[in-house]
């Protein structure tokens, strides 16, 4: 199973122990002799950056080691199970265009025949931007262009409701696209940011969230050196939001996400979940 998380919160220096704390649940068992493939996109001194490693044959993959030492309050992780497109890192998820970082679990069904519509229906600025063979980095584009569309890819903070809108116009169009082709409804999460908010998109099973905020959580978060971290300034208005998705089992403390969904996040307030 793929595994696919982020966070998003108001302190970088805390944002590597959000993950620490949380290994359990990011944490993947490969299948024997099928190596699975990862990546992590992160925001850090203005800067928006890329870590992946298209094939990890290793046993177990601890995504929170993957993250150690960053300092970073926005994050977006990936382990990848090559259903379109192979183990290569122009595949490797998550994308990133500009400020925005972006993946995506499920298969759009009838892809293959999909493609070249889903490319023509593309600015060529942002067609130009296609590197690999997935369908979730062409979705990833046609994301960018319902934006695009409403005058939004080139503002630095762009309203919630365009990236809900920019995510359900996708869907829609995605959808339809499929049931030309004979095929069902479409499944799948996906993850998308610019690094002032975080907006999930739910339509499988196995999402949940978990929220930490106020001195009790802190003092968790920091574990064994929370006494040393009392008297910092602004503790109880620290506040993350880990979200996560294809998990098995929802752990303890998190708030499980109800299906069909999209979950809006941002770093001081606890998210949002509506219909899509």
């Amino acid at each position: 199973m793929a595994r696919m998380f982020g966070f998003i919160g108001n302190r970088a220096d805390l944002g590597a122990r959000v993950l620490e704390l949380h290994t359990g649940a990011l944490t993947v068992r490969p299948r024997p002799g099928e190596p699975l493939g990862w990546g992590i996109g992160f925001y850090q001194s203005g800067e928006v950056l890329l870590r992946r490693r298209p094939i990890d044959d290793r046993p177990v993959i601890e995504m929170a080691e993957a993250a150690q030492g960053l300092r970073t309050d926005v994050l977006v992780g990936h382990v990848r199970r090559a259903t379109v497109g192979g183990l290569r890192t122009e595949n490797t998820h998550p994308f990133r265009y500009r400020s925005w970082l972006f993946a995506q679990t499920g298969t759009v069904q009838g892809f293959e025949r999909l493609r070249d519509r889903l490319l023509d229906s593309l600015p060529e600025f942002l067609r130009r931007n296609v590197r690999g063979d997935t369908d979730s980095e062409i979705f990833f584009h046609l994301f960018l262009s319902f934006l695009h569309d409403a005058g939004q890819l080139n503002d630095g903070t762009v309203p919630t409701e365009h990236v809900a809108q920019a995510l359900r116009s996708s869907i829609a169009l995605v959808d339809r696209l499929s049931a030309e082709e004979g095929h069902g409804e479409n499944s799948g999460d996906t993850l998308v940011t610019n690094g002032e908010q975080m907006l999930a998109l739910h339509r499988n099973g196995g999402m949940a969230y978990r929220v930490l905020r106020g001195r009790y959580d802190i003092e968790e978060l920091l574990g064994a050196e929370s006494r040393m971290h009392l008297r910092i300034p602004a503790i109880e208005s620290t506040h993350f939001t880990l979200i996560a998705s294809e998990l098995e089992t929802i752990p303890a403390g998190w708030s499980p996400v109800e299906s069909p969904s999209i979950v809006t996040m941002s770093r001081t307030d606890d998210p949002v979940v509506e219909p899509i």
